[in-house]
């Protein structure tokens, strides 16, 4: 491509709305641009970035034997509610209806049309395994789109689905995704982790993330220093170290706590370490108020308790729910004679001599041994784990770090197939749930990430698999003819040659058009300047800052083995 008379632009100032790296610079680089909250144009540059993405995920999903297909995004809303999942996405669905008054649904995302697709092959055990996939866009009404690309309301996804006739398949049909998802990300240069984490509104056996390390990340990652065991933080296994249990054989007593409601405010006035206390945490579970009980240093993990409760909704309780359906009084919430299902953190179910509410107005209650005194309906691990807590399979610490999510990867067994009537009869004739994964990865969303990775103060720094051009010709002097005549000879040889390159003849001073390089971020940057008289050109690579005089007969083959490496 050539600049003059090209849609081209950059901006010379930060984006007002922009709150990451990679969002400022891709505005900025005139890649992308906002038209709305959490939805963007891809410009021309940014939609090259886009599809090159797009090209290497298409080769190893084929290269895994998946085939490509195309579904609608339009879809009714009786699609949905078959599989039960209208009430789950809830206010996150954009929702509409046609002239006919019949609803609609913009997809948020396709398990339930790839089932119904499936059904037009699946009849007998011989039709499986196969796996078809699509690049489609998705509509999620995001309550806080942010990040760019990250958090939108509109993406483009890449998702595939697998189908098997049993869960011995689907580890085959799993393996080969989850080895095509590492070839992915390993061939885009990203810097990347894969943990596992909650199947969430998609359900399924088993869901593992590919996380690309960034400090914007919204997910916290946890790994081990020791071994291999590396979590999203909301499903992460927490082990407590510091569980009070002090030998004592002392009754339960009733002591004065006036206007001490908060655990900080509770161990301050007993004096004592926040571990000897349990915290009370209400929540409204579906239509039922659960109490929930915590060692005091620590924090409830909600997605642990509703995955544990197999409720719907899960919110914290406000007063007037709390004080209808059970004893409790709030900042004096205790477990014993609540009058309602009492859940605690299996951390506590030994714990002893510890300080817990008393439901009675500036009371709490100490001496309390757990299972001594409180009863109590289930007892599960509830709490969420914190960075330096003990690995589960080691026992070595545990760290932190933030990921974007890019990919993901679902064993989804036959909760779709069920739902969706998909079956298939074996060699007995009997009919059986077809069992299916489901592997998902944003483009956009690895388009910024990789951004973030791959920036520094000057712009943006592509890896050549994913840059739109990978040669970026400067021409200075753009009314010297000689000059002109062997900027447009270079650009002929290396189109020639399949080198994608971008030539800058743009009637601009030298010092715009290096900026507007170094902001775009092609991998190599050749200038025509005034060494072109004895056959050199600057070479520069924008990954590393080397500079060098290349001769132009040596040009090509030195620019084929750069971009083996950048």
């Amino acid at each position: 491509m050539k600049l003059r008379n090209s849609f081209f632009y950059t901006l010379r100032e930060n984006a007002n709305d922009e709150d990451s790296v990679s969002s400022n610079l891709l505005v900025r680089a005139g890649m992308i641009k906002k038209s709305g909250t959490g939805t963007y144009m891809f410009m021309p540059l940014g939609y090259k970035i886009l599809k090159n993405i797009e090209n290497v995920v298409r080769e190893e999903m084929d290269n895994a034997d998946a085939m490509e297909l195309l579904m609608p995004s339009l879809i009714h809303e009786d699609v949905y509610a078959t599989s039960g999942r209208n009430e789950t996405f809830g206010s996150s669905i954009f929702r509409l209806k046609d002239r006919y008054d019949k609803p609609y649904i913009l997809g948020p995302t396709h398990e339930e049309m790839f089932a119904i697709a499936a059904k037009m092959k699946v009849k007998s055990y011989k039709d499986m395994p196969f796996n078809l996939y699509q690049f489609q866009n998705k509509f999620r009404d995001e309550p806080r789109p942010r990040y760019g690309l990250i958090r939108v309301r509109e993406f483009i996804m890449k998702d595939a689905y697998s189908f098997d006739t049993d869960l011995d398949g689907l580890d085959v049909s799993y393996g080969k995704m989850f080895n095509a998802y590492k070839n992915v990300f390993d061939r885009l240069g990203v810097d990347y982790k894969i943990v596992k984490a909650d199947t969430g509104a998609m359900g399924g056996l088993l869901s593992e993330e590919f996380q690309a390390i960034s400090d914007i990340g919204e997910d916290t990652l946890v790994f081990c220093d020791s071994c291999d065991f590396a979590s999203n933080d909301e499903i992460a296994e927490c082990i407590i170290t510091n569980v009070y249990e002090a030998d004592s054989e002392n009754s339960m007593e009733e002591v004065h706590t006036p206007k001490a409601k908060t655990i900080e405010e509770v161990c301050d006035f007993l004096n004592i370490e926040k571990n000897q206390s349990v915290k009370a945490l209400m929540y409204k579970a579906d239509d039922e108020l659960v109490a929930c009980f915590v060692q005091g240093d620590r924090e409830l993990n909600e997605v642990k308790l509703q995955k544990l409760l197999g409720c719907m909704n899960l919110e914290m309780a406000d007063d007037e729910f709390i004080k209808t359906k059970s004893n409790a009084v709030v900042g004096f919430t205790g477990p014993i004679d609540i009058g309602c299902r009492v859940v605690i953190d299996k951390h506590i179910k030994n714990a002893k001599s510890v300080v817990i509410g008393a439901n009675k107005e500036d009371y709490h209650i100490k001496n309390v041994s757990i299972p001594r005194d409180v009863k109590y309906d289930m007892c599960e691990d509830i709490t969420v784990v914190k960075e330096g807590d003990v690995c589960p399979i080691c026992e070595s610490k545990l760290v932190f770090k933030k990921g974007i999510e890019v990919g993901n990867t679902f064993k989804l067994g036959t909760k779709y197939s069920q739902a969706l009537d998909l079956y298939y009869s074996d060699e007995n004739n009997k009919l059986h749930p077809t069992v299916m994964g489901s592997y998902g990865i944003g483009i956009g969303r690895t388009m910024s990430a990789i951004a973030e990775q791959y920036s520094d103060e000057s712009g943006l720094v592509w890896p050549s698999i994913v840059a739109p051009f990978k040669v970026h010709i400067v021409l200075i002097k753009d009314k010297d003819e000689e000059h002109v005549k062997i900027a447009n000879e270079l650009y002929d040889m290396f189109k020639d040659n399949g080198i994608e390159v971008l030539l800058d003849n743009r009637k601009e001073r030298a010092g715009v058009k290096f900026n507007d390089a170094d902001l775009i971020g092609m991998p190599i940057r050749i200038t025509i300047g005034r060494k072109i008289t004895e056959g050199l050109v600057e070479f520069k690579v924008r990954r590393t800052g080397e500079q060098m005089d290349v001769k132009v007969e040596e040009l090509l083959s030195t620019v084929i083995k750069m971009l083996e490496t950048v």
